[in-house]
């Protein structure tokens, strides 16, 4: 599982026009599941991506974490995350796991998330348009199988 972490000032989406998700203060996951992706992939990112101490203390450290400032996240699915450029120009997303079940690791992924902080979402393999305030900039790539 690949996910893109982003620190926001603000992000929200939309869908056809409408805002389907918003959030203030807090992280814009855009979220790949990978074939072979498990329950465990999915623990390992929410035990991980919470508890990243990317936000500033009082003295401009990153040392607070999205729980520590009482953040929020919005999490939008991204299977082209999952996406291989070696060869050729065309991507190749034989890597994606299969659209029913990358639903079922996302809904599950937002799901275990929201045990811990307020999350709102995009919705599953609709043509969405995300707008992020990324403050920082300050992003990370995470690969749950390096975890």
């Amino acid at each position: 599982m690949i996910a893109v972490v982003q620190r926001v000032n603000s992000s929200w989406v939309e869908v056809d026009g409408k805002i389907v998700g918003k959030i203030g203060r807090g992280i814009n996951i855009l979220l790949g599941v990978v074939k072979g992706d498990t329950d465990e992939d999915i623990d390992k990112l929410v035990k991980k991506i919470p508890f990243l101490r990317i936000f500033e203390d009082e003295n401009g450290k990153m040392n607070l974490s999205l729980v520590d400032i009482g953040g929020e996240a919005l999490v939008i699915s991204q299977f082209t995350l999952a996406g291989n450029v070696k060869k050729g120009r065309r991507p190749s997303f034989d890597d994606a796991e299969e659209p029913e079940k990358a639903k079922q690791m996302y809904q599950k992924f937002v799901e275990r998330l929201s045990g811990t902080v307020p999350v709102q979402t995009g919705i599953f393999a609709a043509h969405m348009k995300v707008f992020i305030e990324n403050d920082g900039p300050v992003t990370f790539i995470i690969d749950s199988r390096k975890l």
